[in-house]
């Protein structure tokens, strides 16, 4: 008993002498040396790359959005006549913000309650968005699948009160406003023409 007691104690007392790292100030690399109150954000980046160094990867689903590899697209099953399918394929599974115009000089007030049932009927039709606003008749809904946003921007032009829908700096007008009314006579003038 006594012989296992001295070699645990010769054993522990061997790891903790061990086990420091840097025995003097000169091993140390030089933002090691500063006082934690002065480090800046490189020096606490590497500490927590130092830190995490260890660490199991984390899983495809669990890595922020900008770490997440891109989906693979498939061109050969895309309608390349259609450019918004492309678009639609390549935002799926990434964070997109629509911003959403109500129709008729809205107040503040209206312009929560309408926005606020629109989002409650994109989410009864399984369409995840959040909903902020940014002005008396803007609001910007926040896709984190952002192929939804093409979907949920067919269902938004088709309300009396969106006045326009915009995705990636493209405008989609809501079918019961005048610029809308403008751009089917030109689809149509257009089609005539050829």
């Amino acid at each position: 008993m006594h012989t296992v007691y001295c070699i645990l104690l010769f054993t522990t007392a061997i790891c903790t002498i061990h086990c420091k790292k840097f025995t003097n100030e000169e091993d140390k690399p030089a933002w090691a040396k500063k006082n934690i109150r002065d480090y800046n954000d490189a020096d606490l980046e590497r500490l927590l790359e130092q830190w995490e160094e260890d660490d199991e990867p984390l899983e495809q689903d669990e890595l922020p959005e900008h770490l997440r590899p891109q989906p693979n697209i498939d061109f050969s099953k895309i309608d390349m006549t259609n450019p918004e399918n492309l678009l639609k394929l390549t935002k799926k599974g990434r964070t997109l913000m629509v911003f959403v115009s109500v129709d008729g000089n809205p107040s503040r007030e209206e312009t929560e309650e309408i926005t606020k049932l629109w989002q409650s009927s994109l989410w009864n039709n399984h369409i995840q968005a959040e909903r902020y606003l940014v002005s008396d008749d803007r609001s910007i809904f926040l896709f984190k699948d952002g192929s939804q946003a093409w979907d949920a921007k067919e269902f938004l032009i088709e309300q009396e009160r969106c006045k326009v829908v915009v995705i990636e700096n493209k405008s989609y007008y809501g079918k019961h406003t005048e610029e809308y009314k403008e751009e089917a006579d030109e689809r149509k003038t257009k089609k005539d023409e050829l």
